[in-house]
């Protein structure tokens, strides 16, 4: 039986920041829209926390009954490393999934956006289907369409829709970001995985890609990713403090170019998760700074 910390790894606490971020961006657009509702941002993030781990599982219970995490390099998988059974792990994945859902009607009847119920139901179909099923589309390269969509486009802009019920051209462009660098972190996990990926037939975009052009774009994406606010600056000068994470990105940039060993690009993962966070706090500074002076 799997101890509460082998669960707690488990759950990929790494990967935690990715769910925040996009939650604290769409708050900000919301703030920016003069209609900040902290209860609602509060249950936003609650909401993409638990899809958060509960994909985390759902990947992990996946990957280990099909022998993907057999051998590899990484924390522990509890359904490849046998300390969890597969029903158990299969259980806590939905089991926050249907926490999630619990959480998204309670956040739907607050703010009377009704048609979020078919949002909610998308991502737990995609989430499952991401390496779950018969024909999961991870293994088919389609892995970061996915984070991009939803751990970008959908958090960002979900939670400002349901804060100020509409969406604004700046959540858009924080939406963007935070989706490339969420994708930049699962393209570095998938770089790290693809002697393994490829010797089991799980063809992820880095497999596709092949090595060098696939650690080139984790660069592209944290790049694209500072400098598109820029569009902002004439309405909001002060979201030029998300150019000071360009220093933050020379490290794991640098690692992901040169670094030999696969397990050279395991704190890359963490470092790539804080850059979402800290981008997601300097966005929102940006934002709520040009709307308070």
């Amino acid at each position: 039986m799997a101890t509460v910390a082998q669960w707690f790894e488990g759950a990929r606490p790494r990967t935690l920041p990715m769910a925040a971020a996009p939650v604290i961006v769409g708050s900000a657009a919301a703030f920016d829209l003069e209609a900040f509702n902290p209860t609602r941002a509060l249950l936003a993030l609650l909401i993409a926390l638990l899809f958060q781990v509960g994909v985390n599982y759902a990947n992990d219970y996946s990957d280990g009954i099909r022998g993907t995490d057999d051998v590899r390099v990484g924390p522990i998988r509890l359904t490849a490393s046998g300390v969890a059974s597969p029903k158990s792990v299969k259980f806590a994945a939905f089991g926050c999934f249907g926490l999630a859902l619990i959480a998204g009607l309670a956040l739907i009847i607050l703010s009377q956006t009704w048609p979020l119920l078919l949002v909610g139901a998308g991502c737990v179909i995609a989430a499952w289907g991401y390496t779950g099923g018969s024909n999961p589309y991870g293994y088919r390269g389609l892995g970061e369409v996915f984070v991009f969509l939803f751990f970008g486009i959908v958090a960002t802009m979900g939670t400002t829709y349901t804060q100020a019920l509409q969406v604004s051209w700046a959540s858009f462009v924080g939406a963007v970001g935070t989706g490339l660098i969420a994708t930049a972190l699962l393209m570095a996990n998938n770089v790290r995985d693809i002697p393994t990926d490829r010797e089991v037939g799980k063809i992820t975009l880095a497999v596709r890609l092949g090595d060098e052009a696939a650690r080139i774009s984790y660069v592209m994406m944290l790049a694209v990713a500072i400098l598109l606010p820029l569009v902002l600056v004439n309405e909001h000068p002060w979201i030029l403090l998300v150019l000071l994470l360009a220093p933050v990105c020379l490290m794991p940039s640098w690692v992901m170019l040169k670094g030999k060993k696969r397990k050279d690009l395991i704190p890359v993962l963490k470092q790539t998760g804080i850059i979402n966070l800290c981008f997601a706090v300097a966005f929102s500074l940006g934002l709520a700074l040009t709307r308070l002076m």
